[in-house]
């Protein structure tokens, strides 16, 4: 005769455990059972958010070990609310069930009762069958709601850093900015795709800079966050789930980058290699690794220096071959001369002026081919979507494995191309800004560069260097630095100056529109990845 019993709860989800009363209702129905089957409950189990298609839970296992060990003590009444509280599926109930058996339990429910005959037993079958179709059939509900979300443009899985979920009207759950993370985030991935931040372990010390970044258990930002980052195009306004047939889809919340700086980060992180953390790569020496000894031409190399009272900081070269091995020169030698040459770099006020109004002509020149452009890209847009539908048609009606291979890599390639046609169309529906406004930056930039370069950030001391510079600069420990190899936009500043301000293609040499093109592709590039703007905030063009 049995005197005890145990109760056992479960419920499969962490929402039901807070926002709702399963495990207590289980219990209390389980108890007035026991009540009325004058049996002495002696021991509670609960499992919290577990699957019933799981047979290894803690609150399972730790009632099996009990009754293994009150097994002397004669049979112990094993009560659930419902067959479904027990599994989900029929081979996890008939498991479990043995095992209760084995450790001198017997199962009882108050909504169905567990016989050993063939015609119970077939019942047991049955219902733990209809409740195994059940689960499957949830899961498979949950999928399908969770997959047409996600094609009308809602992500559905967990908010990536920058975002959280809000409740918005006529969407339901949306991600929307989570400041100020989604600025640090922003700037992040801007500054990667332009080359502000040129490897992932700069990536990673730009976050690890700012303390309101979310980080690990030991305090640092790990690279496998940095690169879930980098390749998340929920950043750019996309969906991308290709496990479900979804790729590349318009999103409904707010992008926090353009696609096309996306697309940037994606060819960078192609292209470049893996690249080993230097720990000093926001030290205190932002020429490193850009000087070159002008005796041998290897790089040099910098270090503190440790003198009677305080330390003092040098470069040198460091080839033995070079007779300038190891002879110092000290830091502040070399970055004031560095500060000069940046400040010759500078053009005059009236020269930089007259090429402001040249490119002002060629912005509104510019703005009268925007609507034919429109026209152009949303032509090129319902032509994608034709061939996609072509392609789909095609999959849906051969048999071919490798002709179905074939059309989905195609329409991979389509929809890609598609999202690129789609981001041109939204930015021709964005308030167009005036020219003053869009390119207030990038010439600010070129009229002083040596106001980024003060801005006490390494990043943008390397931008200078990036920007200004096409090769490493030669320092002589006698004369200094030699002449400086620019890059394009202050190499054709300099031939607006004196007697070159006029330029003409038969003397061999390139017109000047095709100088003030040039300028006018940088100034875009610059102004379109944001690159310069927090040290040139303030500035305003005159």
């Amino acid at each position: 005769m049995i005197r005890f019993a145990v109760i056992y709860c479960r419920v499969s989800s962490a929402r039901q455990v807070k926002e709702g009363h399963g495990l207590s209702s289980q219990e209390t129905r389980c108890r007035e059972y026991a009540k009325h089957k004058n049996y002495d409950v002696i021991e509670t189990f609960c499992d919290e958010g577990v699957s019933g298609g799981m047979i290894e839970r803690p609150g399972m296992q730790a009632m099996l070990s009990f009754l293994k060990k009150q097994k002397d003590d004669g049979p112990i009444a094993v009560l659930i609310d419902d067959i479904s509280r027990l599994a989900r599926g029929l081979e996890a109930h008939l498991d479990l069930r043995s095992e209760i058996a084995e450790a001198g339990g017997k199962l009882e429910s108050p909504s169905i009762e567990f016989g050993e005959d063939s015609d119970s037993i077939l019942v047991e079958n049955l219902l733990a069958s209809v409740s195994q179709h059940q689960r499957q059939k949830n899961a498979e509900q949950v999928k399908n709601r969770m997959r047409a979300r996600l094609m009308n443009g809602y992500w559905t899985g967990k908010s990536p850093y920058g975002y959280c979920f809000q409740r918005v009207s006529k969407h339901g759950k949306l991600l929307v900015r989570n400041e100020p993370i989604a600025s640090i985030v922003q700037e992040a991935l801007e500054g990667y795709a332009c080359g502000r931040l040129q490897t992932r372990p700069e990536v990673k010390y730009f976050l690890e800079s700012h303390k309101l970044f979310p980080r690990g258990s030991d305090g640092k930002v790990h690279y496998q966050r940095v690169d879930d980052m980098l390749n998340n195009p929920l950043y750019a306004g996309y969906i991308h789930f290709p496990r479900w047939g979804i790729t590349y889809q318009v999103g409904q919340h707010e992008p926090l980058i353009r696609y096309e700086t996306w697309q940037l980060i994606q060819a960078r992180l192609n292209d470049q290699a893996k690249t080993r953390a230097r720990v000093d790569v926001v030290g205190d020496f932002p020429l490193r690794g850009f000087l070159t000894c002008a005796c041998c031409g290897q790089s040099m190399t910098a270090c503190w220096s440790k003198g009677e009272h305080k330390l003092y900081p040098y470069y040198f070269c460091f080839c033995k071959e070079c007779s300038s091995y190891k002879k110092s020169i000290r830091r502040d030698v070399i970055e004031q001369a560095f500060d000069r040459l940046l400040s010759s770099l500078c053009p005059s006020e009236d020269m930089f002026q007259m090429v402001v109004q040249m490119l002002r002509d060629i912005w509104d020149n510019r703005e009268e081919t925007i609507e034919r452009d429109k026209l152009i890209v949303q032509k090129e847009c319902a032509e994608a979507e034709k061939k996609i539908e072509q392609l789909t048609d095609r999959v849906l009606q051969t048999d071919s494995p490798s002709l179905v291979r074939t059309y989905e890599e195609q329409i991979k390639k389509l929809e890609i191309e598609r999202a690129k046609l789609v981001e041109k169309k939204r930015s021709f529906s964005m308030t167009r800004l005036d020219f003053n406004q869009t390119f207030r930056t990038s010439l600010e930039f070129f009229r002083n560069p040596r106001k980024l370069w003060v801005s006490n950030h390494i990043e943008d001391k390397k931008l200078v260097l990036k920007l200004v510079f096409t090769h490493p600069l030669e320092y002589s420990r006698e004369s200094g630095f030699r002449t400086p190899l620019t890059s394009s936009p202050f190499r054709l500043l300099s031939l607006f100056s004196g007697e070159k301000e006029v330029l003409v293609e038969k003397n061999g040499q390139v017109s000047t529109k095709a100088v003030l093109d040039e300028l006018y592709r940088w100034c875009m590039i610059i102004e379109d990845q944001k690159l310069i703007s927090r040290a040139y905030q303030k500035s305003k063009l005159q």
